[in-house]
């Protein structure tokens, strides 16, 4: 994934060791030799992540950190310290300060490109939020962001095999959090779906389970997407972390666990999630009824027409890939005609929850009219967009649609059109005509099939 990245160095030769190693990556990296420098680029341009010093004449970079998470126009940018300091207690001021991680130079490659990339995936979801909070303010709906935070115990679960591990771990975050401790990873998976946690801290001393597999079931999952992982691990297992950050863990703590820092880590993912959740539950409260189509839940044309504009604006800004899918449901007219409008209800309620089953989280979905609906795929190029495409093709003509009162059998298919931004001078309109070109190619191509239009 494409990102712009700040490495904030006053040392030259630091930074760029972290710039070429950033930029083997294909990231975009700007970079500054101090905190003024630093502060200033953040408020004016468009950055996804900081690398953060510490030791730099001045302002340090905690007071850096500090001031960036109090201002609500930067507070979402993730900041990873990367420093010489490499004790618990820089690594809890550092974490109180705000920021996301805190990483001890010499920093190893992997463990940092790892993290980055992480940190980045997040980013990406947020910013998703936070531009479907502007399109409201634009289409004029009222709508205030407070932080969202709050200041009450977290609700956290904790899923460890050993019951010394789970009393030590209880015993720090008495305090802190509102701690379930589960043993068995299945009924942790249950638990986790059934409530409404805000942190799932996952261990890895399990004898005869593979810790990462709860973890990936959890992101899977619609009810626990959403949910904070942290991943408490041994020295040693780098790999392991590696593989848990690839995976949508948010982060990590690495035994013997510092109680101060196991508390910092904790409600730093407690505020994400706060804010996150906030964001949402402030957009869909707030525009909801004004831009989503009543019928399938998705966003609709108006919406769509606000929203899309900022999202080509920041793609094109930024040098980022976006495609569009313009998909229309087949001879769908006979379904009204043969069954009735409220079976042909029925079949848009159920095309658009598997559309919201094929798409990622930071991905548009809007019915445009009738049986036409145009899905936005941010940071996806072409080719990736025909393949999401072509899955959403196959799971609306493999499995029949369940409709009526007796539960009657429809076969349904879809026609899909591809188009992906092509340079500075496109619009919403120009991208929309050339996906709509390639549908109406579908169409005429004999209908349940994918067609990509070429700028």
């Amino acid at each position: 994934m494409t990102a712009r990245i700040l490495v904030v160095d006053d040392i030259p030769a630091n930074v760029k060791l972290l710039e070429a190693r950033l930029l083997a990556e294909y990231f975009d990296v700007v970079t500054a030799t101090n905190g003024e420098e630093a502060l200033a680029i953040c408020a004016n341009g468009q950055v996804d992540l900081v690398l953060l010093d510490i030791m730099m004449p001045g302002m340090d970079g905690f007071e850096v950190c500090e001031r960036l998470k109090a201002d609500k126009a930067t507070m979402h940018i993730p900041v990873v310290i990367v420093t010489a300091l490499d004790q618990p207690s820089d690594r809890v001021r550092g974490l109180r300060a705000g920021a996301d991680d805190f990483l001890t130079k010499p920093v190893n490659d992997q463990q940092l490109l790892a993290r980055v990339k992480s940190l980045v995936r997040l980013k990406a979801l947020t910013d998703e939020l936070r531009i479907r909070a502007q399109a409201a303010q634009d289409i004029g709906l009222d709508f205030l962001l407070s932080d969202g935070i709050g200041g009450c115990k977290g609700k956290a679960l904790l899923v460890d095999e050993r019951r010394n591990s789970q009393d030590r771990i209880a015993q720090i975050l008495r305090k802190t959090a509102d701690l379930t401790v589960v043993s068995d990873p299945q009924k942790a998976l249950f638990e986790a779906a059934e409530n409404n946690y805000e942190l799932v801290l996952v261990s890895t001393n399990f004898a005869d389970y593979d810790p990462l597999r709860l973890c990936s079931q959890l992101r899977s999952l619609e009810r626990t997407r959403f949910v904070p992982l942290l991943l408490v691990c041994d020295q040693g297992e780098e790999n392991t972390v590696n593989r848990a950050l690839e995976l949508g863990v948010n982060d990590y703590i690495i035994r013997p666990v510092d109680p101060n820092e196991l508390i910092a880590r904790c409600n730093t993912q407690f505020r994400r999630k706060r804010y996150n959740d906030h964001l949402r539950t402030s957009v869909q409260n707030s525009i909801e009824l004004a831009v989503a189509d009543p019928l399938t839940g998705l966003y609709n044309r108006r919406y769509l027409d606000t929203h899309m504009q900022l999202l080509i604006e920041r793609s094109i800004a930024r040098d980022r890939l976006l495609s569009v899918l313009a998909v229309d449901l087949d001879r769908f007219k006979s379904v009204n005609d043969t069954y009735g409008h409220d079976v042909g209800d029925e079949v848009l309620k159920e095309f658009a929850r598997r559309i919201r089953q094929t798409i990622r989280g930071i991905d548009l979905a809007c019915r445009h009219g009738g049986e036409e609906f145009i899905i936005v795929l941010p940071d996806t190029e072409g080719a990736i967009a025909e393949k999401v495409a072509e899955r959403l093709r196959r799971e609306i003509a493999d499995v029949p649609f369940t409709v009526g009162v007796d539960e009657q059998q429809l076969n349904i298919t879809a026609s899909m059109g591809v188009a992906s931004l092509s340079g500075s001078q496109e619009t919403p309109a120009t991208l929309l005509k050339r996906a709509d070109v390639a549908l109406y190619e579908a169409k005429a191509r004999g209908r349940n099939r994918v067609v990509a239009r070429a700028a």
